[in-house]
């Protein structure tokens, strides 16, 4: 076993035997980072789009409110739903399909350890130890089902909680689509003097560029350029809502 101190190089300790052993045999997390960010992202274009048009057709503060506030709570739950059924039906594919090749195995064994020999001699293996590990593999129902899954279905073998990731895209939407009527509701109560559209457009924009660098995490970006990215993105929907408000305010009469 190869002895290390400290000045040993910190990637060079982390792939010694013990430090992989003991990452393997920990429990794997399920994270919910993609899902919040899903929702806050769509929770701030599509409420600030709503106040955007809203604004362009000239309808009162109060309307503004009342629109956002609807449309918050409407989509939102929409999102979480949405999402939670997503990730529900990948759920139940997966059992479908471990039903399946557990039925497959005992009906059809010797297709199914072809379909394996088959799977590891196109990544390499052959001869006497392509054999071995067809072996090892199929002398296990749930490892053969596993691999299987895997292998040729291409799906993981856990999945995240349906109802962890519908919450939490429902209250990140909630939470960042409330951002561009906060300024509206604040008027309402008669606080502050100021262009609640003004206030509105540099919270929402403050609150895009936020949510693009902290995406950048999930695939490793400059978080200034996903920021941006995020910010020209939500503008761009703001812009074209408020471009259609603009042209049908005189709907808004009738």
């Amino acid at each position: 076993m190869a002895i290390q101190d400290k000045n040993t190089p910190a990637h060079e300790r982390d792939h010694s035997a013990e430090a992989i052993a003991e990452r393997l045999n920990q429990e794997r997390e399920q994270s919910y980072l993609r899902d919040a960010v899903l929702g806050g992202i769509d929770g701030g274009v599509t409420t600030f789009a709503v106040v955007a048009g809203s604004i362009g057709a000239s309808l009162p503060g109060g309307v503004v409110v009342v629109l956002g506030v609807a449309n918050l709570l409407a989509d939102g739950l929409s999102m979480g739903v949405g999402n939670y059924l997503g990730v529900r039906s990948e759920d139940q594919r997966r059992e479908q399909l471990r039903r399946e090749e557990h039925l497959e195995i005992l009906e059809v064994p010797e297709g199914e350890r072809e379909e394996v020999r088959q799977i590891y001699a196109a990544k390499g293996f052959e001869g006497e130890l392509l054999e071995q590990v067809v072996d090892v593999i199929t002398s296990d129902a749930d490892r053969w089902v596993d691999t299987m899954l895997v292998e040729e279905h291409g799906i993981g073998l856990e999945g995240p909680n349906p109802v962890m990731a519908g919450m939490s895209t429902f209250l990140a939407f909630l939470l960042v689509g409330l951002i561009p009527i906060l300024p509206f509701v604040m008027q309402s109560l008669n606080i502050g003097g100021y262009d609640t559209f003004l206030v509105s457009i540099a919270l929402t924009g403050i609150a895009f560029f936020a949510i693009g660098a902290y995406k950048s995490r999930l695939v490793n970006r400059r978080w200034w350029v996903d920021g941006l990215e995020t910010l020209a993105l939500g503008g761009l929907a703001a812009s074209v809502s408020f471009a259609a408000g603009w042209a049908l305010r005189g709907l808004a009469d009738m």
